[in-house]
């Protein structure tokens, strides 16, 4: 049980950002979300609007537009895109909050240390869905290896790794304190980065397109090499359902997705507003990605 009253800063009001601000606010915890425009506009008139078994609720989120440098956090969440973490903590560089937790894909720390130094800890969000016409339709992850992943890019079980444990439970979240963060950064971005094979070039595929036997062949081929490229670069695979992930036959792996496809939640979070808005991010982690392993071999 948590006895100590955490601030928690949520910094953004996306799909990640929301559904956090909404489980913890649901707990009972002290939380901030951070909003711009009309988003914020939207939160400050109805509260945080979410859909619950197809009912549309709404809970009150305390929000803020700006974060002043001695508005002080116990942690601060930046649950953003990886092409938008360097500026999101840029933003932030100056507050003066002892621990802000990246929830994002990524393929390495330095260029996060230069900005925010040790007060990063790294971690990977739990959590997918969409907003639509305000509305939050999001999830989280059922299963512990589902659950947000984080850790000290050390290895070391700190306090604030304690503690933040402590507020996920407190919370009922699942989660993961994971040894080697950067490894599973970069073993999740190698199954990420081949969601690139849904993008047209003015949108997404259609549903059909997508659960295709040529489309999810590409898929497949990706998915194997890129685990494969991993482990070469004396990498570790992790978790382990990855590294499976990677010995199964192509014709499995066309299976999965086109099992996975058939879900309109997998649907919406592959196929709808909030992949269309991924592209920017999957093509620059691709880009990075390679970049990495072919320097590590």
């Amino acid at each position: 049980m948590i006895t100590k009253p955490y601030r928690l800063l949520i910094f953004g009001a996306g799909v990640i950002g929301s559904v956090y601000a909404l489980r913890f606010a649901q707990s009972g915890l002290d939380v901030t979300i951070l909003a711009r425009g009309k988003r914020l506009e939207a939160l400050k008139r109805d509260g945080l609007k979410y859909n619950d078994d197809g009912t549309i609720k709404q809970i009150s989120i305390k929000t803020i537009e700006k974060l002043d440098n001695d508005d002080i956090y116990d942690y601060v969440f930046v649950p953003v895109r990886y092409d938008q973490a360097e500026s999101a903590l840029s933003a932030i560089k100056h507050n003066r909050s002892k621990t802000i937790v990246t929830l994002t894909n990524t393929i390495g720390y330095d260029a996060w240390l230069d900005i925010v130094g040790d007060r990063l800890l790294p971690g990977f969000p739990g959590a997918g869905g969409d907003i639509k016409e305000d509305v939050l339709y999001a999830q989280f992850g059922s299963e512990k290896h589902q659950g947000t992943i984080f850790g000290e890019i050390n290895g070391l079980t700190t306090e604030r790794v304690k503690e933040l444990a402590q507020i996920f439970e407190s919370a009922g979240l699942h989660y993961e304190i994971q040894k080697d963060i950067q490894a599973f950064h970069i073993s999740h971005t190698a199954l990420a980065i081949v969601n690139k094979h849904f993008y047209t070039d003015d949108g997404m595929m259609d549903i059909e397109t997508a659960r295709s036997a040529s489309t999810l062949s590409k898929i497949a081929v990706d998915i194997k090499r890129n685990i494969r490229l991993v482990a070469q670069a004396g990498i570790p695979v992790i978790p382990a359902e990855t590294m499976a992930m990677g010995e199964l036959p192509e014709s499995e792996i066309i299976s999965r997705y086109q099992q996975m496809l058939s879900n309109d939640f997998i649907i919406d979070v592959k196929l709808g507003n909030h992949a269309i808005s991924q592209k920017a991010e999957i093509l620059l982690l691709d880009e990075m990605f390679h970049q990495r392993i072919s320097a590590r071999r």
